[in-house]
């Protein structure tokens, strides 16, 4: 028998890789094959003594050690307690360190860090102090490995909790706000570019086994980026409101005026509050022009033209910021900006300006919610009989359920969306009383296009 599990590790090892010398240690090998066949059942009682044996024998035999050894201490701790359930968790934080030392090619700084504090945040080991310090070292020092949604968002909501307390101030949390935000962008971009490539072929229906697999996967991880990004931004919650926002950077002002970081992050937070006519929102995008006359600042100056009703100037200003950004996909954030500040007075124009967005790049998602909104908004003005008015909600109902299909972060909003317009669309009775049921409705109004009305 022994033999048996002695060729079997052989065989084990070849294929996941292992050290040499420790390999020549055959109980080491034996446990190894033992614990493993345990682990993969999830018999995690009878893992844990040859486990235990192999990690304490032979640490750098197998990255096995590592994988199993987590999925067999996780067991140990849940059934555990007092004493003897901490005792395990000095365990797996030992665990954890030791991978890093002995198979840092299979882990990151980053990843080690966060299982560390998660595992002592999970079990009430742990305080915001606590949490915040032992998430900001891996976020700065390691962040393109800080990718884990759940950490991401405590690292935010500890710091919001400890300026609730008055621990820290409220500077920090914008700036760590911006950071963690500027993150939760930067990964969803990454998934949103790996699923425009699938779209084609799911809808061509020429996807392979794998690629399906890879879709589910990438849908998975941006929704999950867009529940943090939500919830981050309901832990902010009034603390970026006008009344707090605009004290503050009247109270930095003088003393931060130079920092272009600073005056960016103030502008674009100002911006996106709406917090644009307080005299402070003019002052700071004047300097910023002086600092930094980037794409973006033109949007700003558009802005300040457009409320004054300098309209040309405007316009040139908008177009001038587009002109300026090449990258598509800032060109694409600056062209929604630019479509958000005309939707309330010029649907057109902004579904102009939402399309260049889409146009620049495809997974933007926010620009179909807002095309898809002003489209709902537009149904009293679109069409002659109450049918082909409430007809309008099918179309802004498909361009939210494009938004979800892009870009998957928004999914729950743009469901949302599209229930909320289904549900304002005529009813199957509306349908069957006029006779429309598989007929086009044509908007001859600013929308424009038609819709096929559905068959009953």
């Amino acid at each position: 028998m022994k033999m048996k599990l002695y060729f079997t590790a052989i065989m084990f090892l070849g294929m996941m890789g292992v050290s040499n010398a420790q390999a020549q240690n055959p109980e080491c090998m034996t446990n190894l094959s033992i614990f493993s066949e345990h682990a993969k059942v999830k018999n995690y009682d009878a893992a844990y003594e040859p486990f235990k044996k192999v990690y304490e024998t032979c640490p750098q035999l197998n990255n096995a050690i590592y994988v199993y050894g987590e999925r067999i201490l996780k067991h140990k701790i849940d059934k555990a307690s007092g004493a003897e359930k901490d005792g395990f968790i000095k365990d797996l934080m030992g665990l954890y360190d030791d991978k890093m030392k002995y198979f840092s090619s299979k882990t990151n700084m980053a990843e080690t860090e966060i299982d560390k504090v998660l595992l002592q945040y999970d079990n009430k080991m742990m305080d915001d102090a606590g949490v915040y310090a032992g998430l900001s070292k891996p976020f700065t020092e390691d962040k393109a490995n800080f990718k884990n949604p759940k950490a991401l968002y405590l690292y935010f909501s500890s710091l919001v909790d400890l300026h609730n307390a008055g621990q820290k101030e409220l500077q920090e949390v914008f700036d760590v706000y911006d950071e963690v935000t500027s993150k939760i962008d930067e990964e969803n971009d990454k998934l949103t570019d790996r699923i425009a490539t699938l779209l084609p072929k799911e809808e061509a229906g020429t996807l392979t086994s794998k690629e399906k697999r890879r879709l589910k996967s990438y849908n998975s991880y941006s929704e999950n980026y867009g529940k943090i990004a939500g919830s981050i931004d309901s832990k902010l919650g009034k603390l970026a409101d006008c009344e707090n926002l605009i004290p503050l950077y009247q109270k930095n002002f003088e003393s931060r005026k130079n920092d272009v970081k600073w005056v960016k992050s103030a502008v674009g937070r100002m911006f996106s509050k709406e917090c644009t006519d307080d005299p402070l929102f003019k002052t700071m995008v004047e300097v910023q022009a002086e600092l930094d006359p980037s794409a973006d600042v033109y949007v700003y100056l558009g802005s300040l033209k457009s409320k004054s009703g300098d309209t040309s100037g405007a316009v040139a200003d908008f177009n001038k910021a587009l002109e300026l950004e090449t990258d598509a996909k800032k060109r694409s954030n600056i062209a929604y900006k630019v479509a958000t500040i005309y939707r309330r007075g010029s649907k057109s124009t902004a579904r102009s300006y939402a399309q260049k967005a889409i146009d620049a790049n495809g997974a933007n998602g926010k620009a179909y919610l807002l095309i898809a909104s002003l489209y709902a908004g537009s149904a009293n003005a679109c069409g002659s009989t109450p049918f082909e008015k409430r007809a309008i909600y099918w179309k802004a109902a498909d361009m939210a359920n494009r938004a979800g299909r892009v870009d998957p972060s928004l999914r729950g909003r743009a469901s949302q969306a599209a229930a909320s317009y289904n549900a304002k669309a005529p009813s199957k009775e509306m349908i069957f009383s006029s006779g429309m049921a598989g007929k086009t409705v044509t908007f001859s109004c600013w929308v424009g296009g038609s819709i096929k009305v559905p068959n009953l």
